[in-house]
């Protein structure tokens, strides 16, 4: 598996909708594949996590970044 994960960058957009597209975008990935999902939505820090709770997706990291968040999420099987 390869360490390197790609950046899908949903900045602007406000819930629902960065949950639906990273839904969107793992559903194309390998299983063990992982994403960088960055939002500047408030509600992500708890979109996100639940999102993959429920989905069984691995998230591994959440950071702080300038005028959002950061999460890297590793795709279930």
């Amino acid at each position: 598996m390869s360490e390197t994960a790609d950046i899908y960058d949903l900045r602007g957009l406000n819930c629902p909708l960065p949950v639906l597209k990273a839904k969107r975008r793992l559903a194309d990935m390998p299983t063990g594949g992982r994403l960088w999902v960055e939002t500047t939505d408030p509600l992500a820090v708890i979109d996100i996590p639940a999102f993959c709770q429920d989905a069984g997706h691995r998230l591994v990291e959440t950071k702080a970044v300038e005028g959002g968040h950061r999460f890297l999420i590793e795709r279930a099987g």
